[in-house]
């Protein structure tokens, strides 16, 4: 119903985000998001979209928040799709002050000792969920870009992988560990030698794995250790470990792909200070309080 009413904004819609080429999770986030506001507006409106108030607007943002109970992150979310939706489909200007973003309390994630981490990855009886782990704590790359990892990304004589399909859309080189290049090339050996995606898809070897096949591993692995670690938290432990042993923040911006230097930051607060030779004031040696 929806759908064949606002037909029209629909088809420029998809248009529109299939131009800007923007990445798959972002359409798919847009659209359902879009599809979202247009049942909203039917239902509680009876008003043209362009005629839609900024203070209807924001009652609407208020209902995601208030009612369906959505998170700062995902309400921001929502309000990007709707600046989006105003400026390129309905050609309106968007005042950002009558319908600003959220603030977000960012809590930190937790790292584990680097025993935990090993542990985690030794005791995969899978060896290929073994390998994914593997290559994302010892490269720090992000589920996505290891989706994308085909054969020849991989230098064995530079020690190097190749990663491309990047969040920045800048492709770089991440590092390749010793052990993880043995655990790799026994997966690569067991699973017959694939020479396009070192993980392609079950359905189609000609597809890369999906994203959420590599999480579920992750998933169940976690609940029988009772210890919750996902792709995202290990590639935070490969950056946090990396500070902890002295690299600096640009080098450690460059391996992990991060078009800002204020993402990689987040490693001088995850970091442990014990690690990191700091002396508390208190015990100088030239302070002689007891």
């Amino acid at each position: 119903m929806i759908k064949k009413k606002y037909a029209k904004y629909i088809a420029n819609f998809n248009e529109i985000l299939d131009i800007r080429d923007l990445t798959k999770n972002t359409v798919i986030n847009y659209t359902s998001f879009l599809l979202q506001y247009l049942t909203w507006i039917d239902t509680n409106l009876s008003k043209a979209l362009v005629d839609v108030s900024y203070e209807e607007i924001r009652i609407y943002v208020l209902y995601l928040k208030n009612i369906k109970k959505l998170s700062a992150s995902t309400i921001n979310a929502h309000v990007s799709q709707l600046r989006f939706f105003y400026s390129y489909i309905l050609m309106k200007p968007f005042d950002r002050y009558q319908v600003p973003f959220m603030k977000i309390n960012r809590k930190l994630p937790k790292i584990y000792p680097e025993e935990a981490v090993l542990k985690f990855i030794n005791s995969f009886e899978n060896i290929k969920h073994k390998t994914y782990a593997a290559l994302i704590y010892s490269s720090g790359i992000r589920v996505s870009e290891l989706q994308y990892l085909r054969y020849e990304d991989v230098s064995r004589k530079n020690m190097l992988l190749y990663i491309r399909k990047t969040k920045s859309r800048t492709d770089r080189y991440a590092i390749l560990s010793k052990k993880a290049l043995i655990i790799l090339t026994k997966y690569w050996s067991v699973t017959g030698k694939p020479m396009g995606f070192l993980f392609p898809g079950a359905v189609d070897r000609n597809k890369p794995i999906c994203k959420s096949t590599i999480e579920t591993a992750f998933k169940i692995h976690s609940e029988e250790l009772g210890i919750k670690i996902t792709p995202h938290l290990l590639r935070h432990q490969f950056g946090t470990f990396m500070y902890e042993n002295g690299y600096d923040l640009l080098t450690i911006q460059k391996l992990l792909g991060h078009k800002c230097i204020q993402s990689t930051t987040i490693y001088v607060q995850l970091a442990n200070p014990n690690k990191l030779n700091i002396i508390s004031p208190f015990d100088s040696d030239k302070n002689g309080l007891l």
